[in-house]
């Protein structure tokens, strides 16, 4: 049980011997060199995605004014008293059409 054999000595780890890479090493290095890759292509697409947000909320910003103005609409004709009044008058004028018209049928029963 020599650990010689399952382990190779500390000074040729730290000595470059390029042509005597482990299956280990070599597919590590693919597949750090896919990773990096992959990392460029994300960062690339979060830089398009971050651009086409910026320019959507441009847009956005641009029809702030015109949301305003809409406001603005909204609460002066919720406000509008000439609209409150006329709804009042609506009703009334119900309320008494309706009183009127059970006075002309009584009247009418009442003279015939």
């Amino acid at each position: 049980m020599s650990s010689g054999t399952t382990r190779p000595p500390a000074s040729s780890s730290t000595t470059a011997q390029p042509a005597e890479k482990t299956f280990f090493e070599q597919q590590r290095e693919v597949l750090l060199k896919e990773i990096g890759v992959s990392f460029e292509h994300v960062l690339a697409n979060i830089n398009k995605l971050n651009r086409a947000m910026e320019g959507v909320i441009a847009v956005g910003n641009e029809f702030s004014s015109v949301e305003a103005l809409w406001s603005q609409f909204e609460n002066v004709m919720a406000k509008d008293p000439d609209a409150e009044g006329d709804g009042q008058h609506t009703e009334e004028g119900e309320e008494g059409h309706s009183g009127e018209e059970t006075e002309i049928h009584e009247g009418n029963g009442r003279s015939w």
